[in-house]
């Protein structure tokens, strides 16, 4: 069995680590030059019935309990004068322990042997060759040939061109992300007002979000429903415009909150904000798959991370109980993941509804606290 790889997130390296566990090679290749050529986001929350048990299969549940950042659990609702409408601290019982994102990344790489990742490789074009094997180019002139391609190459997937005609669409909103650090001694109110995990302050279509990371980092995500031509008007080149000018739509908030946009020490850097298709799916083609944001891509609701993992153990866990008959393996691999990322995305796309939608915060409320009116 000869699998290649496309893509080196948490989803790709995560079957990589299961192969490797279990015996079979995997090549991934990754356009990023090095491992730490961009940060890799902020804060997860692993989930107990996905995130965790992949970690399991990838026998790294220790090393995962090492990263954990105590407290980060704690949620805090606000209003925009700064009322607090929830704040539940986290009292060690939650399912969904919080971790830096690049830290999760690091030990996955570390547990795989050298070689393994292929830094530096930006496909260009994926091309069949008949009788499940594809050819995959290379920006820098190379190529591979391969008998098992799995497209983990994010919501942008090349991969996903051989299977299926979806293209992401963009959800109406984007965030914009920024940083503040020393919080505690720097800007103590908005410290106060996170607290020790995460905040939420929203109103129909539009807020303002942050999370304590390592140490007293507030990691904020502004977010805004507009259209993609409202953002294109805004120069981000130029982060002391493009900071007022988002500052701006949220005139008369506490600025406690504000800060959080205007007191950001990192450029404000946009996210818009695409989907996939709920229920996303394809026809089984001989010799390919997808996982993750190639396959399911969905608004975010903190399960993106933990849904790759999972199919990433999942399609490693599948190769290894078929290893003479890989269609065999992909087919019942499909079958688990399109109901299940059906399911993911519909999920998503209440909460992201009941976050950002004509009824918050109290739609927010409600889901927090399990309140049916």
């Amino acid at each position: 069995m000869n699998v290649t790889i496309i893509g080196a997130g948490l989803g790709g390296l995560t079957l990589a680590r299961v192969l490797h566990v279990h015996g079979i090679p995997a090549t991934v290749y990754e356009a990023e030059p090095s491992p730490a050529a961009r940060t890799q986001g902020g804060m997860l929350d692993i989930h107990e019935h996905n995130g965790q048990p992949a970690l399991a299969a990838a026998g790294l549940t220790a090393e995962f309990r090492s990263l954990v950042l105590e407290g980060r659990e704690a949620t805090r609702i606000l209003s925009r004068d700064g009322t607090v409408l929830l704040d539940e601290p986290d009292d060690g019982t939650g399912g969904r322990p919080e971790v830096q994102r690049g830290e999760l990344r690091r030990i996955l790489l570390d547990s795989l042997p050298a070689g393994t990742v292929r830094w530096g490789h930006k496909v260009t074009e994926v091309r069949p060759l008949g009788e499940g094997r594809h050819e995959v180019a290379f920006a820098d002139g190379t190529s591979v040939t391969t008998s098992l391609l799995v497209g983990a190459d994010g919501a942008w997937s090349r991969v996903r061109r051989l299977l299926s005609d979806a293209v992401p669409a963009y959800s109406g909103v984007s965030f914009i992300e920024t940083f503040l650090f020393d919080a505690d001694t720097r800007h103590p109110a908005t410290a106060k007002a996170v607290g020790g995990g995460a905040l939420f302050s929203p109103e129909p279509g539009r807020g303002i979000q942050a999370h304590r990371e390592s140490g007293d980092t507030l990691h904020t995500y502004v977010v805004l429903a507009r259209p993609q031509d409202w953002f294109a008007a805004i120069d981000f080149t130029d982060a002391a415009t493009a900071t007022a000018r988002i500052a701006a739509e949220f005139d008369g908030w506490a600025p406690e909150l504000t800060a959080l946009i205007t007191d950001g020490e990192t450029p404000p850097v946009l996210r818009p904000i695409h989907a996939l298709p709920i229920g996303h799916h394809w026809e089984r083609v001989p010799g390919v798959t997808l996982l993750g944001d190639a396959a399911h891509l969905s608004v975010p609701n903190g399960e993106g991370a933990n849904l790759a993992m999972a199919d990433g153990a999942e399609l490693g866990r599948a190769l290894a109980a078929h290893p003479d008959d890989v269609e065999a393996a992909l087919a019942e691999y499909e079958q688990a993941l399109f109901p299940r990322s059906r399911e993911a995305a519909v999920e998503a796309a209440r909460d992201f509804e009941l976050c950002f939608g004509e009824e918050t915060p109290h739609s927010l409320l409600r889901l927090f606290t399990g309140a049916t009116a």
